[in-house]
């Protein structure tokens, strides 16, 4: 997948919406004035480039110049971006590769959680405050009844997998696995030092 100008246009948009419009930011802000994040996602042919400055961050899909910081990652685990706790779990795991200044990526995951992302703060404009907010619980319900639908079914998958169907080992079954491929070992061990002796004599 390629960037298109209105791809890039319309994250600007979003991004300059939820982290310039809220005074209380001003500070975290100013951490990233002049800074540039480049994120390489796998998903996408060309990286996005962020450049914040006082007044705004410009998002770019074709940036030449020197970056700040590099961030190689999938597109599934931006939103775990706005966990800063998350940050070192997913560079441990290999989730996430950052080339660069650490600090950079650090204060924009630190923007990000400190900014408000309520929709209906951004839908009010146009349907009212009333319809916005009631949009917004809507929403919030759904993806909730969503979320704990998925995790219902994914259960259900490693039960049936595990119990019925006995596809994947349970975790007994792996534990005591890996104690018979230790103890193999083991064996295997004593046997090539009595080996060593052997041949020593």
């Amino acid at each position: 997948m390629t960037l298109t100008p209105l791809l890039t246009a319309g994250l600007e948009t979003a991004l300059n919406r939820i982290l310039y419009r809220d005074r209380g930011l001003k500070a975290a802000r100013q951490r990233l004035n002049g800074r540039v994040l480049q994120l390489r996602l796998q998903e996408l042919s060309q990286p996005i480039t962020l450049v914040f400055s006082e007044q705004q961050v410009d998002v770019l899909g074709d940036w030449q110049d020197r970056c700040d910081c590099t961030v190689k990652t999938r597109l599934s685990l931006l939103p775990k971006l706005r966990d800063r706790h998350q940050l070192t779990g997913m560079i441990r795991s290999g989730e996430l590769e950052v080339e660069g200044d650490l600090q950079v990526v650090q204060q924009f995951s630190m923007l990000m959680d400190m900014a408000e992302l309520d929709p209906a703060e951004y839908l009010a404009p146009w349907v009212g405050d009333i319809l916005a907010e009631s949009i917004s619980k809507t929403a919030r319900r759904g993806l909730q009844l969503l979320r704990n639908d998925i995790e219902r079914k994914q259960r259900y998958l490693a039960e049936t997998l595990t119990e019925e169907w006995r596809v994947a080992p349970g975790a007994l079954e792996m534990a005591w696995y890996g104690e018979e491929v230790d103890a193999l070992q083991r064996q295997v061990d004593q046997l090539e030092q009595r080996l060593r002796q052997l041949e020593t004599k």
